[in-house]
């Protein structure tokens, strides 16, 4: 079968810190009172994508690469990752604020949870007046000084909070400090993994009057204690051209802003992921068309080596590994 654009069944999660942006702003269909995740493709176990459209529909991620393997994702991804997509595309809607996290690195997720680590990248949607976004220190730390403020629950004096608008866009290095502020709507692009290391929850209690588990104690060797302020990812918006975000070992997304019918060519031998921030676009192979509006994701076979995209006005950003 000759591959196509794929698009997947969203996973809806429902969060103590969650809203309904996801429905209202993205048209995301639950009836979940806090959605506050919607895992776009996912091969996280026990989570795995659901292709939604086309020939394979009902197929799950997982049983894609089976069949297609390099076809599928390239010959350097197959060769690293084998049967394990390497990235995990969600949409965050936070309508309260998330809990002050970092995630584990590589061997330290491998050494202790048997996963990847979780590096991250954001793209701010929409963002109400005055929300932020937590990331990194806000002065110079050290393992001692931050096991006190954890102590006295004074984490939160001593970390770095930004205002943010939409557009905004930001790195998370594996062992960086960070939290999604509350009235914020981002796209997130990670490393396939679900370890997180939650340090303080804002004292907040489930609808069963419990605290949430922190993990202070396995945080501790993860956390990166440089004071660093390279938080935020610069990028140009030329129209109808690839502007680069960011690249790192575990992916590269670039920013489109498609105002035309453009050619495009796959020349990094992988898989392309677009996610659609704003307007709609078609996508357009030898085979087929692919409706894609703001709000979804689709997938783009590493087989598929000539495409266009056509849009009157739509935004979308590009991630390849």
């Amino acid at each position: 079968m000759l591959l196509y654009p794929i698009k997947f069944e969203p996973i809806l999660k429902e969060k103590i810190w969650g809203g309904q942006k996801l429905k209202e702003l993205l048209n995301k269909e639950s009836d979940l009172p806090n959605i506050g995740e919607s895992w776009e493709i996912s091969g996280v176990e026990k989570d795995i994508s659901i292709v939604s459209n086309g020939a394979l529909k009902g197929k799950t991620l997982n049983e894609l690469l089976d069949i297609y393997k390099a076809d599928l994702i390239g010959k350097k991804n197959y060769r690293v990752f084998g049967n394990r997509f390497p990235l995990l595309i969600k949409f965050i809607d936070a309508k309260k604020d998330l809990s002050i996290q970092l995630h584990p690195n590589d061997a330290l997720a491998a050494k202790r949870h048997n996963s990847f680590g979780k590096t991250e990248m954001w793209y701010v949607l929409q963002a109400e007046a005055d929300a932020n976004l937590m990331v990194g220190f806000n002065q110079e730390m050290t393992p001692e000084k931050y096991v006190k403020h954890v102590a006295s629950k004074t984490l939160p004096e001593v970390l770095n909070f930004d205002k943010v608008k939409e557009g905004d866009s930001y790195f998370i290095e594996v062992g960086r400090v960070h939290a999604i502020g509350a009235g914020v709507l981002i796209a997130e692009i990670q490393q396939t993994s679900d370890i997180t290391y939650r340090i303080y929850d804002w004292d907040r209690v489930d609808d069963k009057g419990n605290l949430r588990e922190l993990h202070n104690d396995l945080a501790i060797d993860a956390i990166d204690f440089q004071l660093q302020d390279d938080f935020r990812v610069p990028y140009s918006k030329v129209e109808n051209e690839e502007n680069k975000m960011l690249h790192c070992p575990y992916f590269t997304t670039n920013y489109l802003e498609i105002t035309k019918t453009i050619q495009k060519e796959n020349k990094v031998d992988s898989f392309i992921i677009y996610i659609c921030v704003s307007g709609e676009a078609e996508i357009e192979t030898a085979q087929t068309t692919q409706k894609i509006t703001k709000g979804e994701t689709v997938l783009l076979p590493a087989a598929i080596k000539t495409y266009q995209i056509s849009s009157k006005k739509a935004r979308l950003l590009e991630v390849y590994v």
